[in-house]
């Protein structure tokens, strides 16, 4: 049975330059609101609240979204958090058998580099990643192309910097 689960498991890892400082770069994904602006319309992404003000470790932050017209709510939880280099978001409820992403930050070139990796398994296990695995793995290669391009874009605007 670990065999089929490990089997299943997929990842992702991005990397992306940004002209700006690492502390303006952290604060910017320290406000989970900032994830409507980065995050596809197709997917009709709302975050629906957290359970505390400013993010740290534990703190629960719930979404509403539809995957191909389905709706479905999300819950992920802080599980660390060492600003301004740091932090690790878990899926407690949502499309996923499991969401582990990390999130890094550190000061690169005159500006910051986010690196983000994804380890995430379809429901059903081995199973679903053999019929669904491949649509959900471009799927999560589009969320992630098109925050790719937001954030390019936001961390252009004086504003952000």
């Amino acid at each position: 049975m670990t065999m089929l689960r490990e089997t299943a498991m997929s990842a992702i890892h991005r990397e992306q330059w940004l002209p700006a400082s690492l502390p303006a770069v952290f604060s910017f994904f320290s406000d989970a609101g900032n994830l409507d602006r980065i995050t596809p319309p197709w997917l009709r992404f709302s975050i629906l609240g957290q359970s505390e003000l400013v993010l740290s470790t534990g703190t629960l932050i719930h979404y509403r979204l539809a995957w191909y017209g389905i709706p479905m709510k999300w819950t992920s939880r802080i599980e660390e958090w060492f600003p301004p280099t740091r932090f690790v978001d878990v899926q407690l409820k949502g499309p996923y058998r499991r969401w582990h992403h990390t999130h890094i930050f550190e000061p690169r070139d005159g500006g910051t580099l986010i690196s983000d990796t994804v380890h995430y398994e379809v429901p059903m296990g081995a199973v679903g990643n053999f019929f669904a695995g491949w649509m959900v793995r471009r799927d999560v290669e589009r969320i992630f192309d098109y925050r790719a391009e937001q954030i390019s874009t936001i961390f252009k605007e004086p504003a952000a910097l």
